[in-house]
């Protein structure tokens, strides 16, 4: 498995982001309550995505991409989550629970680019 299959647009204004979204590319947003932070599942023809509120500052400009995070499918998340630890990577956020559909993590890699990993799970609470 191991494979790109999510990817998460954060923002410091969700619905202006997903007004923007659905006016350019018709994809769908639907917000999901009971998570930690204000998030919204996107449903492209394609591929699923998320849209959260931006957890930290936006990046001064000319400091490197401002960009889409990518999530990771895994078979097992805390499997994976050790192989990242044991290679020099770090915990961005832990481990949560998108009720009923799967478990998500963040991670910096050792130039501390962040990345997801997803482990599917629909008893996931």
């Amino acid at each position: 498995m191991n494979q790109l299959n999510y990817f998460e647009i954060q923002s410091s204004n969700p619905a202006r982001e997903a007004a923007f979204y659905q006016q350019v590319f018709d994809w769908t947003f639907s917000k999901v309550e009971g998570l930690p932070i204000e998030y919204y599942q996107i449903e492209t023809p394609s591929m699923h995505g998320g849209l959260l509120a931006r957890p930290a500052p936006v990046p001064p400009t000319h400091c490197g991409t401002n960009a889409f995070t990518c999530s990771f499918e895994v078979d097992d998340f805390d499997v994976m989550a050790e192989k990242i630890l044991s290679a020099g990577g770090q915990v961005a956020m832990e481990k949560f629970a998108i009720p009923g559909r799967c478990w998500q993590g963040y991670f910096l890699d050792p130039d501390h680019n962040t990345f997801g990993l997803v482990q599917a799970d629909e008893h996931a609470q």
